[in-house]
């Protein structure tokens, strides 16, 4: 059974830091790209962060610099280490594995940026 389970969400000051973890199981991990997709409501779900299996990286533009995405093979979870958070990065934030035909999606966490 594929499962996506991400932890690691909160409240959190603006300027504040939080690190997300998602981890997978059921299918072969180190196969596919992950990536870290975040949707606030009333707007259309974002791809914030990818990694592929070689370990490249890409962004969306208003993370570059204070977001980064990594994975752990070994343990089967990707990461997304968020600094600087501002109110507009408030968000569901959800994991997502790719492999062609296949791709599955976790449930989400939440990540509020409030005073």
């Amino acid at each position: 059974q594929v499962q996506l389970v991400e932890s690691g969400g909160g409240l959190v000051q603006p300027g504040g830091s939080l690190r997300l973890s998602c981890a997978a199981s059921g299918f072969t991990f180190n196969y596919y790209t992950m990536s870290w997709y975040r949707q606030a409501p009333g707007k259309e779900r974002e791809l914030v962060a990818k990694i592929t299996r070689t370990e490249g990286t890409d962004y969306l533009e208003p993370v570059k610099g204070r977001f980064t995405i990594s994975r752990d093979n070994a343990k089967n979870t990707v990461y997304l280490q968020m600094n600087s958070l501002k109110p507009d990065d408030t968000a569901v934030y959800l994991c997502h594995a790719d492999w062609g035909v296949w791709n599955y999606w976790g449930q989400g966490t939440q990540v509020t940026v409030s005073s």
